[in-house]
Parts: C-alpha cells; structure tokens; sequence
C-alpha cells in the first residue's frame, strides 16, 4: 500500500515514521508512506498558503491554490490518483468498518488541514473523503493522519507478525466487541492473580470464557456497540 501525506509540517513525521512495526514495514516494502510540503506549490514570492477569512473572524484559513494544486501534482504521481482524505473535524466518525475499508485500497493521500480551515473551494473541487478521528479539535491534521496511517497499515497483510492479532482486537468482529482481559507473568501480583481458566491449558473453555469476558466488558462499557441504551447498561452494572 502506498499513503501519501500532504501537510505543512513534514518534520513531524520523521520521528513517527522510523518506529515500530511502521518503520519495520516500510523497510520491507509492505508500505510505501511519502510526505509532501503544501508549501511547495504555495505562489508568490513570499509562498503564502494562508490569508485571512473572507467576512471576518479569527485566524486564518489555508488557500486553495496550494491545497488544490499540490493534491493534483501527487495524485499524478504512481498507479493511479488512490483514495483522497481530507482530516477534518466535520468529517464522518473513524471507526474500525471505515479503517477496513481503507485498508482495501491500494493508495491513500491525506491532506492535513490547519489553521481554521481549508477554504471551502479547494473541498469542493477536489471532493475528498473528509474523515473525522473525534469530537475534539486538534492543532492540525497531522496526528489524526498519523492515527489512519496507524490503523490502516495495522490490517495490511504482513505488517503485523501474527495476524489473529487482529482478529482479537478491540471492535473487530460483528458484532464490534472490546478485547478480553490480558494476563502474563508473575501468576500473582499484589494480592491479584490470573484467573484459573488462563493456567489450564484447555484451549477451549479458555476461548469460551475470552468469549464471555469480551462481552461482559462490552454491555458495561461500551453498551452501545451492542444496541443496548444506557438504561440496560446500567442495570448490568
């Protein structure tokens, strides 16, 4: 998989970029990441990407030209334009459906916006798939690229050493169940020890009760995931 980042910090993704399983996947070629400088198709002599908001209010907003332009430029790079993403907190709520859905993709190019905004022009003729990460605001786009970049790359086949990984995870299957409780060495710690069931070694009656205790934490943490209000998941509380 190819993902291209647009934004106007690449330095932040230096440090990102050269850890982990993300650093150990792009040396062996299972994902191709490249960041690109939105203020390298900036005009003028000054290269302003920014100005202030027509009408008035506070801060600035970042000019289509650059935007638009350096989008273009970089979709014409390699085997095709790829899936366009704008990060932006009026986009649809991330969650691990539209993360697998990503993931069937053979590019993605993320613009990372800043500032107040990107002027309405540049979304509308660029039409990209506007994607939110949560109801808060963040400095810019950056982290909520490195968290789809994160996610994604997670379900590409051979980044991940031991794919039931992912199988096991919070919110895969259908239903989209938190993970079970993990255990590992000492057995007991402070007065607390592993649950019986682990130390068996009966594989069956350890998966039925990871079964169990992934739906247990699910209605009393996230009833939601499971149409239940929070009147029933209060009474299971």
């Amino acid at each position: 998989m190819r993902i291209d980042v647009l934004t106007l910090f690449p330095e932040m993704f230096s440090g990102y970029l050269g850890q982990s399983l993300l650093k150990r996947a792009i040396d062996a070629g299972i994902v191709d990441i490249r960041v690109h400088n939105i203020r390298d198709w900036a005009h003028g002599k000054h290269k302003q990407v920014d100005d202030r908001p027509f009408g008035g209010g506070p801060g600035m907003v970042l000019r289509p030209e650059p935007v638009v332009e350096c989008t273009e430029a970089v979709q014409e790079q390699g085997d095709g334009p790829g899936h366009l993403i704008l990060l932006s907190p009026q986009g649809r709520p991330l969650d691990q459906r539209i993360v697998a859905e990503l993931a069937g993709n053979k590019r993605l190019v993320l613009i990372c916006g800043r500032y107040e905004g990107v002027d309405q022009r540049a979304i509308d003729l660029l039409r990209p798939d506007e994607l939110s990460i949560g109801d808060y605001i963040l400095g810019g786009g950056e982290v909520a690229a490195m968290v789809v970049i994160d996610a994604v790359a997670r379900l590409v086949p051979g980044v991940l050493g031991d794919e039931e990984s992912n199988r096991q995870d919070s919110f895969s299957g259908d239903p989209p169940l938190l993970e079970f409780p993990q255990f590992t060495r000492p057995r007991e710690y402070r007065g607390l020890a592993v649950p019986d069931v682990l130390m068996t070694g009966n594989h069956p009656e350890i998966a039925r009760w990871r079964e169990q205790q992934k739906l247990e934490r699910t209605r009393q943490r996230r009833a939601d995931l499971l149409g239940e209000g929070e009147e029933n998941k209060r009474s299971d509380v």
